[in-house]
């Protein structure tokens, strides 16, 4: 399996993949905003998006976006998305994606990535702290919820 970036020609299989990592998220399906929101990140290159490709089929995908850490002034990634379809689970697809993501932190002179998941999310829980992810439990996360 191949790791790549991801080009304009993948939209509408990242469309779908996208669409199953929302409904994993417990979101209604959405084809149609998944590739409206998928082609925006394309076109205007504001994340950056790697697949997992075999024999012109994708498997699975990560999406990072940019910040930036002002106390270390340098960038930062943030690994929002990480999908692997049903039927390519088990072959550490989900650990190629993430070096995947690691090479860029590196070539990108940033501090590092960081995410956040569910604590349901049992599969990722196991997942980051193989791959050298360390659980920050010094800092509380906080949101603002605009519909609120």
């Amino acid at each position: 399996m191949k790791i790549r970036e991801a080009i304009p020609d993948d939209l509408k299989e990242i469309s779908l993949l996208f669409d199953a990592y929302r409904v994993f998220y417990k979101q209604s399906s959405n084809i149609l905003g998944a590739k409206d929101f998928i082609s925006d990140r394309l076109s205007l290159k504001d994340s950056k998006i790697y697949v997992a490709e075999e024999k012109n089929k994708l498997f699975g995908f990560v999406q990072l976006y940019p910040r930036f850490s002002s106390t270390q002034l340098k960038r930062t990634w943030l690994l929002n998305d990480l999908f692997v379809s049903l039927e390519a689970r088990g072959q550490q697809l989900g650990v190629r994606l993430i070096e995947r993501a690691k090479v860029l932190a590196v070539t990108t002179n940033s501090v590092g990535l960081m995410l956040e998941t569910e604590k349901t999310n049992t599969i990722g829980n196991n997942l980051y702290p193989k791959v050298d992810f360390l659980l920050d439990e010094l800092h509380n996360f906080y949101y603002w919820d605009v519909k609120k």
